[in-house]
């Protein structure tokens, strides 16, 4: 399945979208073992509907995705599923720079720490990034060795490296991964917490909670979350 496919007619229409979607791709070893699978195939699903899921936010006009694909704490998994996601990984991104020239419009740029993942993958992931930066389509950020907690000290330890002695909210919004603000957050698989998924910019968001299992996740799911957050009556405090 091609990543950067033609755009397709909307099949659904919205007179609210967020700006900044966050999806935490979770299920996938959940779905694998209710059909005795192992948990590798479940991933292998989960990252074909990644990527549908990604072409149908670009349809809708959604300016901003982060996908929750790996967090810091995923290298404590058994070696062969760690070995296996970074593998899926690979594939991804082969496939993506072989359909770069197609006439998809995504953008993509990856988010969290570099340190753990291996200079192929690094040299991939730039290619990826450097080749769809001119797009104009909708960002979609993947999260791969990511985590909330370091996203913000990160953050900081920017701020001090560039000799702030006092350092302010819009500070850190200015120097987290993604756009500072998350509007909604769609977590599949019935689980109903964050894990440490952009935390920062959570603070005012919106959550929207499934039981569907993330490999059956479907733009249909997707809709849903979509008019369920039309109807929300955002205060922001106030």
């Amino acid at each position: 399945m091609a990543l950067f496919a033609k755009k397709s007619q909307k099949t659904a229409e919205f007179s609210v979208l967020p700006n900044h979607l966050g999806i935490i791709m979770d299920g996938n070893g959940r779905w694998a073992k209710k059909r005795g699978l192992p948990r590798t195939a479940g991933h292998k699903a989960g990252a074909e509907v990644f990527k549908k899921i990604s072409k149908e936010c670009e349809n809708l006009g959604i300016k901003e995705v982060t996908f929750y694909a790996f967090s810091t704490e995923n290298w404590k998994r058994p070696k062969e599923e760690v070995d296996t996601l970074m593998n899926l990984f690979h594939d991804f991104l082969l496939e993506a720079k072989a359909d770069m020239e197609a006439s998809g419009n995504i953008i993509v740029k990856f988010v969290g720490e570099r340190n753990g993942i291996s200079s192929e993958l690094l040299e991939l992931m730039d290619d990826a990034e450097r080749e769809t930066s001119k797009r104009n389509g909708t960002l979609i950020n993947v999260a791969v060795n990511y985590g909330g907690r370091q996203e913000i000290v990160s953050a900081v330890n920017r701020l001090i490296s560039q000799g702030k002695t006092e350092i302010t909210e819009d500070d850190i919004s200015r120097n987290v991964y993604t756009s500072p603000d998350c509007d909604l957050i769609i977590r599949p698989s019935g689980e109903e917490r964050l894990s440490n998924f952009l935390l920062w910019q959570a603070a005012y968001s919106e959550f929207w909670y499934s039981d569907v299992l993330w490999p059956d996740f479907s733009e249909k799911d997707l809709h849903t979350a979509l008019s369920e957050f039309e109807k929300r009556n955002r205060r922001f405090g106030g």
